[in-house]
């Protein structure tokens, strides 16, 4: 693994915020690396920086100083559309809230990645079904979010960030709305998801969601202060 090409790279990450003329540093000095199907666990106390390192590894957000490589690509120095590509190309989301359109079917929401990235209607639809087949919601692709459980929107949810085959899915505190039951099969999904070798970073300040994470990275103050193999093996739990 370590010979070959890093999908995160991030070298002496700063990130400042300014209130008035008081600068408020977040992340202080951070060096990660990230390799093709590592499935990394970002964990931290609330105010800890993990969230600005995730939008930041989004591409949500820029470092006020530091380089970011994503596949091999500067990404510190683009602007916001340039950005905008990046993450429609290389980058899955998966939200706490799910974020999806309240009007749109389970299908459409899973097309929206493809129609920004050009894709024929008749491909998007082929492309979205197979997404939510993958995910278990075969029977449930013309409901619309309200007519689905938590559990549910947070597969379509998760369909939506797989359809554009990303290089890296991003999961922020995907558990954050459900009960214990249902994120565990989430967490299990998402365990399935990294098998066929997707890459995964999930962020979340819950001991119990990191364990099911192959890699720990535990940030504190905005630093990273822990990074090391998960040796409790939760994954293989059935």
């Amino acid at each position: 693994m370590e010979n070959s090409t890093p999908i995160i790279h991030l070298k002496h990450i700063f990130k400042s915020y300014f209130l008035g003329k008081e600068e408020i540093p977040v992340l202080n000095d951070i060096h990660l690396t990230v390799h093709k199907n590592e499935y990394v666990a970002l964990m931290g106390p609330s105010g800890s920086g993990k969230s600005t390192l995730m939008n930041i590894l989004g591409c949500l957000d820029k470092s006020t100083s530091g380089k970011y490589f994503l596949n091999d690509i500067d990404v510190s120095t683009m602007n916001d559309q340039e950005l905008a590509h990046i993450r429609n190309k290389f980058i899955g989301f998966v939200f706490q809230t799910f974020h999806l359109l309240p009007r749109n079917t389970a299908l459409e929401n899973v097309e929206m990645p493809l129609i920004y990235a050009g894709i024929s209607k008749k491909e998007r639809v082929k492309k979205a079904q197979i997404a939510l087949e993958s995910v278990g919601l075969k029977d449930r692709m013309q409901h619309k979010p309200n007519e689905l459980s938590g559990g549910q929107k947070q597969r379509v949810a998760i369909a939506r960030a797989l359809v554009n085959n990303p290089s890296l899915v991003l999961a922020d505190e995907p558990t954050g709305n459900l009960d214990s039951k249902t994120s565990v099969e989430i967490m299990n999904l998402l365990e399935q998801i990294h098998s066929q070798g997707n890459t995964i970073v999930l962020v979340t300040h819950e001991e119990d969601i990191s364990k099911f994470a192959h890699r720990i990275v535990k940030l504190k103050d905005g630093q990273i202060y822990s990074d090391q193999m998960n040796t409790k093996k939760v994954w293989q739990i059935n």
